[in-house]
């Protein structure tokens, strides 16, 4: 039954309501969007064969990423999954005590029963080998007369005007920024990421209608939609990324870190001047420049001598919300080299964290108020063959349905050129789309 395309517009849409009654999906949706090195693929991840996680770790490697390839190696196959922002506490002499009100596992991975393949316009495909969709042509048959008896739910309003908090206040945010530029003056750091949290408690929510909500107001080319159960509480992410932390293709390294951000234009004039407001502005390319600087650096690690190199410096490409300036870099995975080596070696992502890396992450720890957890973090998918695809967390609604909280937090660089007020009014720009869900 290879190469059938199954041409029905409402089997995605069925799909992703089949989906509900598991315990563990990830959808991953690239929204159409033409993107360089392409966006995520198009694929529904459903059940767990298997899976591991920072509670069933039973393995003796150093680190989780080392532990999560052995998990692979043992039986190559699809994992789907992400990891915590917090797993840099592995890896350097950092920590986090902030609070956290969601609680996602450092990390989570999963082999799943299902796997569904869908083209840019969201049919069904099933071109994939017997190794990639693992069943026969009986039960994808099953499969697919299942999903389409489905019966889609009549749309309902999202629940608007819910009160969103803010962990800081206008006036904390300003002094705060003011004393990480101290700390730059200082030369302790010459960037620092610094995020802010948004929170409704007590709030109910259907999170599918929702991520629905938001791809049509947000579409970007790493959205993701996950839930994951945990002791029988259901956790979600729901995510509109435009980043991409790390791909890897053969033994291609890619990373494309977003430094640069401006809102769109009212008009197609306005539209234009901000972006090329963001093409020329020193400080949001010195932003970016820095960053690169920093993935390079940590590309290398993993890398070929000679092999890491900027394919494309200070792109502008422009999503529904804002433009954001991108560069990539890219390089060679040396043979020395694990895939999972490339991972641990370049995390968590420069453009979340500042430069230097190190004293960033602890700053960070200093002044923010909130535990980021998955937050700045990265959700994807491992091949059987070791290629991977991974985005940075980013423009996401997390929700415990248990406790009926419900968080997303949106950040910027500071750096000696930064103005407080512009940085705050950059925090709400980001944080538009999500809020405008609510409001």
């Amino acid at each position: 039954m290879s190469d059938i395309l199954f041409q029905m517009p409402t089997f995605l849409q069925k799909s992703l309501q089949w989906v509900q009654d598991f315990k563990t999906f990830l959808y991953l949706n690239p929204n159409e969007i033409a993107y360089p090195h392409e966006p995520f693929l198009y694929v529904l991840a459903v059940g767990e064969k298997r899976k591991i996680d920072t509670d069933t770790i039973k393995i003796s490697e150093k680190t989780s990423f080392d532990k999560l390839h052995t998990f692979w190696e043992n039986q190559n196959s699809w994992l789907f999954g992400f990891f915590n922002y917090d797993l840099k506490n592995e890896l350097e002499d950092v920590y986090s005590n902030n609070l956290d009100k969601v609680v996602f596992p450092e990390f989570y991975f999963f082999e799943p029963q299902y796997l569904l393949f869908f083209d840019e316009n969201g049919n069904l495909i099933f071109n994939k080998t017997k190794e990639e969709n693992n069943f026969d042509d009986k039960i994808l048959l099953n499969l697919i007369k299942e999903i389409e008896n489905i019966t889609l739910p009549l749309s309902l309003p999202t629940t608007k005007k819910l009160k969103i908090n803010c962990r800081f206040s206008h006036k904390e945010y300003l002094e705060t920024v003011e004393k990480i530029k101290n700390h730059i003056v200082e030369g302790d750091v010459y960037e620092l990421n610094l995020c802010v949290e948004f929170f409704i408690e007590k709030l109910e929510l259907n999170p599918l209608e929702v991520y629905q909500e938001l791809c049509k107001i947000s579409k970007m080319p790493f959205s993701s939609f996950l839930k994951i159960t945990i002791e029988g509480k259901e956790k979600y992410a729901l995510c509109a990324s435009p980043e991409r932390f790390l791909k890897k293709v053969d033994n291609r390294l890619i990373s494309q870190p977003i430094k640069g951000t401006v809102k769109r234009g009212k008009t197609a004039v306005e539209d234009e001047e901000h972006k090329n407001y963001l093409r020329t502005s020193e400080k949001e390319r010195a932003e970016n420049m820095m960053i690169v600087d920093l993935v390079r650096n940590d590309l290398a690690r993993s890398a070929e001598i000679g092999s890491t190199h900027v394919s494309e410096m200070f792109g502008i490409y422009s999503f529904q919300q804002v433009h954001q300036m991108i560069s990539t870099v890219e390089a060679t995975l040396s043979n020395e080299s694990k895939w999972s080596d490339a991972i641990k070696n370049a995390f968590p992502m420069g453009s979340m964290t500042g430069a230097p890396k190190i004293k960033a992450t602890q700053l960070i720890e200093k002044y923010e108020k909130t535990k980021r957890g998955l937050y700045s973090g990265s959700i994807g998918y491992i091949t059987p063959h070791g290629d991977f695809d991974f985005n940075v967390v980013i423009r996401t609604l997390f929700y415990d349905a248990f406790s009926k909280y419900a968080s997303f937090q949106v950040g910027g660089a500071i750096t000696y050129d930064s103005d407080p007020q512009s940085e705050w009014e950059e925090c709400l720009l980001k944080a538009k789309a999500i809020r405008s869900l609510f409001e």
